[in-house]
């Protein structure tokens, strides 16, 4: 048997040494996917990595920070992020996170994501991690098992995209405008300030912007701005207090843009996945140190 320690009162270092096996492991495996559990507390951080698989990591409990040299995603729970092959690529934890990853073989199926993006976790996917997380890993299923793995293949490129990343644009001087805007978010920043603080016309400024990061600066500035605001309403807090701070003249106005983002009230939001969350949070997780014939499971 195994030894087991208490998740949560471990040690960094021995959820480095587990990271270290999984992804060996991870790089032995054969089958099209392969689902693994993963269990964290407050303020875990795993440094830049890269494995040859795509992951759909998937947040059941708690907010996650992916950071490549592209910019930052969010992935609160009931959610999950899609990271492609290859990607340098960290992870923060914002509270104690229980998280499920999908690891997908290149090209396993046609219409697979080719860039990084944030979606929504439908029910139905939900329930095939769920699944799909008790079968055998790391081979080739058959029968039900492989009839489970195919769907959840499947379903990845039907995952609706959420608007939760924050690209940042390759330029410096345009870098440097946004790392100061995600530190202190305003609704009220104006592209005009914002090119004459880089000493380029509204027109230049607005046609570089949107080349490198792909977004307007009026969707990103409202991206930012969810992404100061999740956490802290995962946290609990009043939606007055969060609305003000982040510079709204008023509640109406914040719950207008945070509906048109993301299709639902603040309340209405955090309680849905708070109801994912707490229907998946299971009892004490442990690490179970991995034989030569067991999956690394942390």
């Amino acid at each position: 048997m195994p030894k087991t320690r208490e998740i949560f009162g471990a040690g960094h270092t021995d959820l480095e040494q587990l990271h270290g096996l999984r992804w060996q492991w991870l790089e032995q495996a054969v089958g099209p996917a392969v689902v693994l559990p993963t269990e964290y507390p407050d303020g875990y951080h795993v440094p830049h990595h890269h494995h040859s698989r795509s992951q759909l990591l998937h947040a059941l409990v708690g907010v996650v920070l992916v950071t490549t040299r592209h910019g930052r995603w969010m992935v609160p729970p009931d959610h999950a992020m899609w990271i492609p092959a290859g990607i340098e690529h960290s992870v923060e934890m914002l509270g104690d996170v229980s998280m499920r990853s999908v690891y997908v073989m290149p090209k396993a199926i046609p219409g697979l994501p080719e860039g990084m993006r944030v979606v929504g976790v439908t029910d139905l996917m939900h329930s095939l991690i769920v699944e799909s997380e008790k079968l055998p890993q790391g081979g080739e299923l058959e029968g039900r098992g492989g009839l489970i793995m195919n769907l959840l293949l499947h379903e990845i490129p039907q995952l609706p995209e959420r608007p939760l990343g924050l690209p940042f644009p390759s330029d410096p001087k345009l870098a440097a405008l946004c790392r100061r805007f995600v530190a202190a978010p305003s609704p009220h920043a104006t592209i005009d300030e914002w090119a004459d603080t880089v000493g380029m016309s509204r027109r230049s400024f607005t046609r570089a912007f949107q080349r490198q990061t792909g977004l307007s600066l009026s969707t990103w500035r409202q991206q930012a701005c969810l992404f100061a605001a999740l956490p802290r309403l995962a946290d609990g807090e009043p939606i007055t207090r969060v609305a003000l701070d982040l510079g709204y003249d008023s509640v109406p106005a914040f719950i207008t843009m945070f509906k048109r983002m993301l299709g639902s009230s603040p309340r209405g939001y955090m309680r849905g996945a708070r109801d994912a969350g707490e229907g998946m949070r299971r009892g004490p997780a442990r690490l179970e140190a991995p034989t030569p014939s067991a999956v690394p499971r942390d």
